[in-house]
């Protein structure tokens, strides 16, 4: 079975005071991931479209503003003034076209895309191709690296907006025209809500019967599907609208592919059930021939037996032979598919049971972690700066008991 490759584009959102968590982990300069998976020895392959001109991301947000390139008017404080587009397609997809280089290739047009998204480049703050992800399960089954190749940009959500002269203006003749023209930071305004549509353009409607609303950025996966095979990139299929598919944890993805080997099995197990089905019915359609066979051997009955022998027309003999040939053959296709079938069923077993032992582990997990993912959500830099000092002073320890060993060796060499 081909794997179906699709592209994939999500819209993230963000607030000032929560922004150095993403830029933290786009720019790499965490010294240890949570992921495992993040290679940071390969970190040099990371393609930067646009590096960020200040120090921080927070810190070039203030210097637009303050340039007047971008307008805070109308915000509250707490308003999300960055948003992060993730673009991505499956690994396979850049590994049966050249890998890193095809990658690079194909980011470099996606990025172009992203100009557009965000109304300029100007407004864009970062932009990085991660090529230092690996991804475990094609590594396990290609027997080497392989990494999983994705685009991060962000950007300021500006929209154009007409400051008109009010009423109280003393020139009457102003009042109400077009004093200035400015470009707010509005995450709203950017992202309106639109309705949701099916596959066949139909409005989704509540059980009110008014139609489901969702973020304009749904529709984004249309638009990077169409802007890349107009420039010539092929081979893959329009993402879900409104997926927010995201890089899996470990536990994560040993689910996904349990209950996808599950799903393949199930249907591996249907096909094997019809094909024996009409297997069965092809034997019952030769119950006609085989009472064709009764009416032989009872003319040879008639005719007479010599001893052993029968005597038998020639077209009876003919006859008898394809008959025999035929049930032969599906006897032995009817014995293969008997124990295709079994087999089937006891891998499709196997897989569940895996599949709910994953679930759990993953629940558990989970359950866990909720007190850390609630603080992440409530105070994120708080709680990456107590992570990260725990992490160093582990690895200080473990520094300190390797010198330590060290030296003992040395002492019982002398």
């Amino acid at each position: 079975m081909s794997k179906i490759h699709r592209t994939v584009v999500r819209n993230e959102r963000y607030r000032k005071n929560a922004i150095s968590v993403r830029e933290r982990h786009n720019e790499r300069k965490n010294e240890v991931y949570s992921n495992p998976d993040v290679l940071l020895e390969y970190s040099y392959n990371n393609v930067i479209f646009k590096a960020c001109e200040a120090t921080t991301y927070a810190q070039q947000f203030d210097r637009m503003v303050e340039e007047g390139i971008v307008s805070t008017r109308g915000l509250k404080p707490d308003a999300y003034v960055f948003d992060e587009l993730v673009f991505d397609v499956n690994t396979d997809y850049f590994e049966t076209h050249g890998g890193y280089e095809y990658a690079k290739q194909f980011y470099a047009e996606v990025y172009e895309l992203a100009k557009e998204i965000a109304g300029g480049e100007q407004y864009i703050i970062s932009a990085v191709m991660h090529a230092d992800e690996r991804n475990r399960e094609a590594s396990d089954r290609l027997g080497r690296d392989v990494f999983h190749y994705h685009l991060h940009v962000v950007y300021l959500p500006v929209v154009e907006k007409q400051i008109r002269w009010s009423k109280r203006c003393k020139d009457p003749a102003l009042r109400g025209t077009v004093r200035e023209t400015i470009m707010q930071v509005s995450h709203s305004k950017k992202w309106p809500m639109v309705p949701m549509t099916d596959e066949q353009g139909q409005p989704v409607l509540k059980k009110n019967g008014k139609p489901r609303l969702v973020s304009s950025y749904s529709l984004l996966q249309t638009q990077f599907f169409e802007h890349m095979r107009q420039a010539g990139f092929t081979d893959f299929e329009r993402g879900i609208q409104g997926s927010d598919a995201e890089h899996l944890e470990v536990l994560e993805y040993k689910v996904q592919k349990d209950r996808q080997t599950v799903a393949e099995l199930s249907d591996q197990t249907k096909q094997l059930q019809s094909q024996r089905k009409e297997l069965i019915s092809q034997v019952k359609n030769i119950s006609g021939s085989i009472r064709d066979v009764a009416d032989i051997e009872q003319r040879a009955k008639t005719k007479g037996v010599l001893e052993k022998r029968v005597e038998l027309m020639p077209q009876d003999f003919q006859t008898l032979c394809e008959m025999a040939k035929a049930t032969g053959k599906l006897q032995a296709e009817n014995r293969s598919l008997r124990m295709q079938l079994q087999q089937s069923a006891v891998r499709e077993q196997e897989s569940r049971k895996r599949l709910r032992r994953c679930e759990e582990q993953l629940d558990a997990v989970l359950t866990e972690t909720r007190p850390y993912r609630e603080a992440m959500r409530v105070a994120p830099e708080q709680v990456q700066a107590f992570v990260l000092g725990i992490c160093r002073r582990q690895q200080e320890k473990k520094r300190l008991n390797r010198q330590q060993r060290r030296q003992r060796a040395k002492g019982q060499d002398r």
